[in-house]
């Protein structure tokens, strides 16, 4: 039997475009005109401005744009700046299973790594498809997080073989590109835990800067520790347990089951946040609000609904992976935007006297229910002695629910704009929908050049 490693360079590197629907290659374009919305939402941040930095102070030749600059970084650098920036603003797509993750973390690596090998649009729309693969089929295989390990763990892999697919190597080499990328991928789960810090933002966009670099070694000839899953010392006794994953596109391509934000929260408070949204005209002043009841199914309890700190936020961070606090902030300004999330907002003291009358219980029923969906019930009570109920399990931008391209594109200006020009945006835009007829990527990079 091959190791699994070797399965997923066979497979990877048997992909043909010519066999990828359609609708996939859409749903690739949406994906990465999202990405770049989040990316240039976030340009004013602090974690921005220290990754810019410290991407541009290395030149690459061939190099990677980072993106909203004149700067090109080596490829590995740019995938991680460029990264922390599409991740920042927790508003990039999810992928819900047994380890959630957030598989567009993998676009801006492959993306420097296309624009650096001169790969088509093709090309680069191909490995997005394959890094989606990757990534979601380890995380239906098994749960890290349990085991103290962060889901960016599998971007390794991910990002060095849609990276090692980019460069053109054969099996044998994007083998050793994964057993590179995975003897050193254990990322420690404290990233989510607490009061949360910048790293939350750049932890995968790390991940893929190390799938990108395994990679460029691969290619060189550099070979790694094997077999890297199965091995006695290996990713399975070490890290993950049991890992049997389904073979790549065997059952359609994964990207089609994947979840665009409609909020710039933690996707488990999506369907909270709807529902806090859909009660609010009913509840009228906030203040008549006597209790918050939260039904809730395990991951997200685990995730953003138990901490103390949850309850107290002091970071951008924390607040956005904070279940009461996005349900609060919901309910008292009537909606979840990037400013809700401010340093003013998160010491807001009628926040907190709202967040301490909320509480959060898990449900098993609603629990059963997931990863299918993200069940959440509201029942508040109110001062009139009135109790209102509302819950949601497919929010706007769910696999069940999913948003219109025209919504797609309205999220990308909103954000695009508090960085770029009008027309830049819109020309990105236009290149973005036309990506598989573009001879090179470069073309596209260049437009993000700032």
């Amino acid at each position: 039997m091959p190791t699994l490693a070797r399965q997923l360079a066979h497979d990877a590197r048997a992909v043909e475009w010519e066999r990828i629907p359609p609708e996939d290659v859409h749903e690739v374009k949406r994906r990465v005109l999202d990405s770049l919305g989040c990316a240039f939402g976030a340009w004013e941040s602090e974690v921005a401005r220290i990754v810019r930095r410290v991407a541009s102070r290395c030149a690459g030749e061939p190099g990677a744009r980072v993106w909203g600059t004149t700067a090109r970084s080596d490829p590995a650098l740019a995938a991680f700046a460029n990264g922390a920036l599409v991740r920042y603003l927790d508003y990039n797509d999810t992928y819900l299973s047994l380890e959630p993750a957030h598989p567009s973390d993998n676009i801006p690596a492959c993306l420097a790594v296309a624009e650096a090998a001169g790969a088509s649009g093709r090309d680069l729309i191909t490995a997005i498809l394959i890094a989606y693969e990757v990534q979601c089929r380890l995380c239906d295989a098994a749960c890290l997080r349990r085991r103290g390990w962060d889901h960016v763990t599998y971007g390794c892999f991910s990002t060095a073989l849609a990276a090692g697919w980019l460069l053109g190597l054969p099996v044998a080499a994007l083998e050793q590109a994964l057993n590179l990328a995975g003897v050193n991928s254990a990322a420690l789960r404290q990233t989510r835990v607490g009061q949360l810090s910048m790293w939350k933002g750049c932890a995968f966009a790390n991940a893929a800067r190390q799938g990108v670099f395994a990679a460029h070694l691969a290619a060189e000839g550099m070979t790694g520790p094997e077999p890297i899953f199965e091995g006695t010392m290996g990713f399975c006794a070490q890290v993950s347990g049991p890992l049997h994953p389904r073979r790549l596109a065997e059952d359609g391509w994964m990207i089609r089951r994947t979840a665009i934000k409609f909020w710039p929260a933690e996707y488990h408070s999506q369907s909270a946040i709807d529902a806090a949204l859909q009660l609010r005209d009913e509840i009228g002043d906030p203040a008549a609000i006597e209790s918050i009841a939260v039904a809730t199914f395990d991951a997200a309890a685990e995730i953003i609904g138990e901490e103390p700190e949850k309850w107290r936020p002091t970071t951008r961070e924390t607040a956005d992976h904070s279940l009461p606090y996005c349900i609060a902030v919901a309910l008292v300004d009537g909606r979840v935007e990037l400013e809700q999330f401010s340093d003013a907002r998160l010491a807001d003291p009628a926040l907190h006297a709202l967040m301490d009358r909320i509480r959060v219980f898990r449900d098993a029923q609603l629990t059963a229910r997931y990863p299918e969906g993200i069940p959440n019930r509201l029942e508040i009570a109110l001062s009139d002695g009135r109790v209102l109920t509302r819950e949601v399990t497919y929010p706007r931008g769910h696999a069940r629910n999913p948003m219109t391209d025209a919504e797609v594109e309205a999220k990308y200006f909103r954000l695009a704009e508090r960085a770029l020009p009008r027309s830049q945006a819109e020309r990105i835009r236009d290149l973005v929908w036309r990506l598989e007829a573009l001879p090179e990527v470069g073309e596209l990079t260049e437009a993000l050049a700032g």
